[in-house]
């Protein structure tokens, strides 16, 4: 069984974890009200996408 010989330092061990973090979502604004909506969604205001009621208020 593999045993590491020494402890890894938190240097090391934070070097490795640079690249491990959260990615922003993308964020665009409705074309309808304007607010502020994840892409490729439904608006949560108005309920329109792409110029289409799709959720009648």
């Amino acid at each position: 069984m593999a045993v590491p010989q020494r402890r890894t330092s938190k240097t090391r061990r934070d070097k490795r974890r640079t690249h491990f973090k959260l990615a922003v979502p993308g964020l665009v604004k409705c074309e309808q009200c304007g607010e502020l909506k994840m892409a490729h969604r439904v608006c949560k205001v108005c309920g329109y996408y792409k110029t289409k009621e799709i959720i009648s208020q």
